[in-house]
């Protein structure tokens, strides 16, 4: 059994900044894919940024060159960076941890953007 728990979203005013942490728990080897995604009011859950252990980051576009994605990976943690921040970057956060076997979930995380 693997745990997810993310932590670090709040309010924050257009233009402003936020770090979102991701801490993986239990079971699993060291090569599990780490990542993010959001999840905006009455839209699906999107891929914002993540990579397996070792691979490449991918972003989605709308958040390249404002959020970055890494990693600490001998402490199973992963982070988002966010800079610049829109509006429309509103959403519950969500880590996903996948082991190669299962796909393990957090609870969210939300962030609003708003003056």
């Amino acid at each position: 059994q693997v745990q997810v728990v993310e932590s670090g979203g709040g309010l924050v005013q257009p233009g402003g900044s936020l770090r979102l942490s991701c801490a993986a728990s239990g079971s699993f080897s060291s090569g599990v894919s780490m990542a993010w995604y959001q999840q905006a009011p009455g839209k699906q859950r999107e891929l914002v940024a993540g990579n397996a252990r070792g691979g490449r980051t991918v972003y989605a576009d709308a958040v390249k060159g404002r959020f970055t994605f890494y990693r600490d990976i001998a402490k199973n943690t992963a982070y988002l960076q966010m800079n610049s921040l829109k509006p429309e970057d509103t959403a519950v956060y969500y880590c996903n941890v996948d082991t190669g076997n299962a796909h393990y979930w957090g609870q969210g995380t939300q962030v609003t953007v708003s003056s």
